[in-house]
């Protein structure tokens, strides 16, 4: 039985991840349609919007964009017969969970149900995370909730994960696989 293949991209803001997962999956694709965008962010003030519009910039129009900000069980139901799936950004989807109320056990538990559920389909999947655990320790409360559950979330999918890469400055880094 053949089983998917999972590609964790990681990085610092701006460190070109998403960038790199788009050409990643181009280069997967040769130029086939069966590309899934599912795009966790949206917009809250006028920088955020533009910064999606970039983002959409990047990919084909071929390709299929799900727009979903926290419910991870509608994706998997609207992924249809892709080959390859982008899932940009898996830090925004947590804070998007932690921000409705989520607790910390149950967003963990979703998010790997999630990967492992996606590793048994006959799919690429491109993570695209946030490192967070580089940086100073937020002052306040919920800062550091997200930034434990985001180290611990990216330790959940790594290990699932066929290779990961580290993004410095644009430049990626194979650290497995």
């Amino acid at each position: 039985m053949y089983m998917g293949r999972l590609i964790l991209i990681l990085g610092g803001a701006r460190s070109g991840k998403s960038s790199f997962a788009v050409t990643q999956a181009k280069k997967l694709s040769s130029g086939q349609s069966g590309v899934v965008y599912v795009a966790t962010a949206f917009a809250l003030d006028e920088e955020m919007r533009k910064r999606i519009e970039r983002h959409k910039k990047r990919r084909p129009a071929s390709w299929k964009t799900i727009e979903e900000r926290k419910d991870i069980s509608k994706i998997l139901a609207k992924l249809g017969k892709a080959s390859i799936v982008i899932v940009d950004c898996l830090t925004i989807l947590i804070s998007n969970l932690l921000l409705s109320g989520e607790k910390e056990a149950a967003t963990l538990k979703k998010i790997k149900e999630f990967f492992k559920t996606l590793k048994k389909r006959n799919l690429t999947t491109l993570i695209v995370s946030n490192e967070v655990g580089m940086g100073i320790v937020p002052e306040n409360r919920l800062g550091r909730n997200f930034r434990d559950i985001a180290g611990q979330t990216n330790q959940i999918v790594a290990k699932l994960a066929d290779e990961v890469y580290l993004l410095e400055a644009g430049i990626p880094v194979k650290i497995k696989g």
